[in-house]
């Protein structure tokens, strides 16, 4: 077979992510004829400079949600002979198969590479972002609605974290020498427990009242939400300790009780999120080094949106402080929290860059983009293929994130 020119290239790209255009379209087209019935959202397909930030970012999430269907090599296999090849190079004893964008130096394809290394980062970045949130909000309402000491604790805590140098905070982090220490697993086990106070507190403050709510629907999603803590930071089930401590000890020597307790230590699920060492090593960084900054955005929220008169007429009905963090503040305080959040991915994103680029994040074998961007700089005074690929990927995924931000911004101060 002959090498492909570049634009035999090009339409073959575009026709290997057709899903990837029809799921676009299919968003555009809902979006655009509902924008009136779907909030902030919706506006912000009023704003072009927002709507193309939006168009990015959700090319790039398709990619990542479609990338086996994407992909045409696996993205970790070599294949003899494809190595430094360039872009439309035939894949050797692969009749129609070819390397788009070309092999690296260790004769993987680069497109496929390219478009695994999407569901890499935007598997971690968001979730990170979103762990990281749930600390810094739990933690910043409280202390800007209450103040006093708790708050100059906190602080002092958060500036602490906040003057140490970025890098050297995830290069400690991240570090297998960390790891090895168990200081990771004890840091995720205060950090993750967050999103579980935070939910419950969330709802209990609603419906605290309502005591079929919090024991129907309240409860169930706090145990599950626990096994997932215990199963995702400690890798244990906690609930085979109870049962086999209480229900064991209750049917000490039936046959039936034994066998039940046995069958439950065997079978029971271990619910977890599915993170490695490295991965719970990055996402502990990510959560440790972005929480203190969010938590002094929402104190200072906190301390504005609390003198506001519908606080007050909340406080005069006698709803409780944390309904009133939850359920009057917080709602006030999304427009700035929203656009924080879509900078704040952008912001870890090029955190996983810099950490793979320096072969700190995943391992060697990860095509995650800072990884494939290290790989291709060796080689770029021969060939560019390698490198300049996922570093426009990168950068397009956080132009898109910071225009869709800057969108979000402009249309929120129009409320």
């Amino acid at each position: 077979m002959e090498p492909l020119t570049w634009g035999q290239i090009i339409l073959a790209i575009l026709l290997q992510l057709k899903w990837v255009w029809v799921g676009m379209i299919l968003i555009f087209v809902f979006s655009i004829r509902n924008k009136r019935k779907l909030g902030l959202y919706g506006k912000l397909f009023d704003n072009p400079i927002g709507m193309f930030g939006f168009g990015l970012v959700l090319f790039w999430v398709l990619c990542a949600i479609l990338a086996d269907t994407i992909i045409t090599q696996d993205p970790l296999v070599q294949i003899s002979g494809m190595k430094n090849k360039l872009p439309g190079t035939p894949v050797r004893g692969v009749e129609g198969a070819y390397y788009l964008l070309g092999g690296d130096n260790l004769a993987r394809d680069v497109f496929s590479r390219l478009i695994a290394g999407s569901q890499t980062v935007l598997s971690i970045a968001p979730a990170a972002t979103a762990f990281a949130f749930m600390v810094g909000i739990t933690l910043g309402l409280p202390a800007g609605y209450y103040g006093g000491l708790f708050d100059t604790a906190l602080s002092f805590l958060a500036n602490l974290v906040l003057a140490f140098p970025v890098i050297l905070l995830f290069y400690l982090l991240v570090t297998p020498e960390i790891r090895e220490t168990g200081v990771v697993t004890w840091v995720a086990g205060v950090l993750f427990i967050f999103p579980v106070i935070f939910f419950w507190t969330f709802m209990f403050s609603r419906w605290r009242i309502a005591p079929r709510v919090l024991t129907s629907v309240a409860a169930p999603i706090v145990i599950i939400l626990l096994m997932f803590y215990f199963g995702t930071v400690f890798k244990m089930d906690p609930f085979v300790g109870i049962w086999t401590t209480v229900i064991g000890h209750l049917n000490q020597g039936n046959p039936i009780g034994e066998w039940m307790t046995q069958t439950w230590e065997q079978h029971s699920p271990l619910l977890s999120l599915g993170l490695g060492p490295e991965r719970l090593n990055i996402f502990v960084a990510v959560v440790f080094v972005n929480s203190p900054t969010i938590y002094r955005i929402v104190r200072g929220l906190t301390l504005d949106i609390q003198t506001r008169d519908y606080v007050a007429a909340a406080q005069t009905r006698g709803e409780g402080p944390w309904y009133i963090m939850l359920w009057e503040i917080l709602p006030n305080a999304r427009g700035p929290l929203i656009v924080d959040f879509c900078l704040r991915i952008g912001y870890t994103t090029i955190l996983l860059g810099t950490l793979g680029f320096f072969g700190l994040g995943l391992g060697p074998e990860s095509p995650d983009w800072g990884a494939t961007i290290n790989d291709g700089r060796k080689l770029l005074s021969i060939y560019v293929h390698p490198a300049l690929p996922p570093a426009l990927s990168l950068m397009s995924l956080v132009l898109g994130l910071n225009l869709l931000a800057d969108g979000l911004r402009e249309e929120s101060l129009k409320d």
